[in-house]
Formats: structure tokens, sequence, C-alpha cells
């Protein structure tokens, strides 16, 4: 098989949320250049939908990109997913692809390391959360004391 058989066609869906229209529709832009410049990733077709104003809502908007994209090989349609949490991926073509087990090495090396700067920062957070707080209940007796003493 040579190397033109393994490339991967795959139609990515994009949707965003936000305000004014105009934006949504250059974000979209920005995300399918920046998906042109990826190693190992072609853009071969593209449809911007012009935004819509969300239901029950009076300023957001909504609004999604079709995007067909030509990969060299499946990690890099796995690094485009990390990267851009598509809505939707579907692949076009090949209907079987094969991957030896060094290829889901990769992909499933790549998830975990995502994975764990994820709970990384969810840890951070978290710590910082707590301080928050133990520095909030600090503040708050000191305050309704003052209350309690201005009031009598």
């Amino acid at each position: 098989m040579n190397k033109e058989n393994k490339k991967i066609n795959a139609m990515l869906i994009f949707d965003v949320v936000g305000k004014p229209s105009e934006y949504l529709i250059e974000t979209l832009e920005n995300i399918i250049k920046k998906i042109g410049e990826e190693k190992g990733v072609s853009v071969k077709d593209k449809k911007v939908n012009e935004p819509v104003l969300m239901k029950n809502q009076k300023e957001f908007y909504t609004s999604f990109t079709e995007v067909e994209v030509e990969v060299e090989e499946i990690m890099h349609l796995a690094m485009l997913m990390f990267k851009y949490m598509p809505a939707h991926i579907e692949i076009i073509s090949p209907e079987l692809i094969t991957l030896d087990n060094n290829g889901w090495g990769e992909i499933l090396s790549e998830l975990t390391r995502r994975l764990h700067g994820y709970d990384e920062v969810a840890r951070v957070i978290r710590a910082e959360k707590n301080i928050l707080e133990k520095k909030l209940r600090e503040l708050m007796p000191k305050k309704e004391k003052k209350e309690e003493s201005v009031s009598q």
C-alpha cells in the first residue's frame, strides 16, 4: 500500500456561541486557517454557516462550520481532535483503517498525556478554590462583628 492510499478524509464540525455575530464567523475562519497550517493536514473544503440568534436569548448567536480535511495518518486526525475539540468527526474514507500496535500506542499515550494535563489543572483549581474559601471564611466573621458593633 503506497502513502497516497493511506491518507484519510474526514469531516469535522465545529460550533461556537457568542456575540457579536461577526465574531463567530471570524473565530470559525481562524480555526479553519489554523487547521490548514497543521503538519500532515490539508483542508479540502469548508462551509461556514451564518450565525443565528439562539433560542431564548436576546444577544447570543450560534454558528458552525463543516471542514473537510485530508490527513496523512490517523494520528494527525487524533491530534486535531485533541487540539481543536470538534463537536463531531466523520471519517469519509477509507472504509477500513488498520493501525498497528505502535500507532495505537501513540494515540493512547497522547490521550493519557492530555488527561493527566487536565487532571493537573483541575487539582490546581480545586486547591485555589479551597484557599479562596478559607480566606473568605476568615473575612466573613470580621465583617459580621463590625456590623454588630456599628448597629449597637
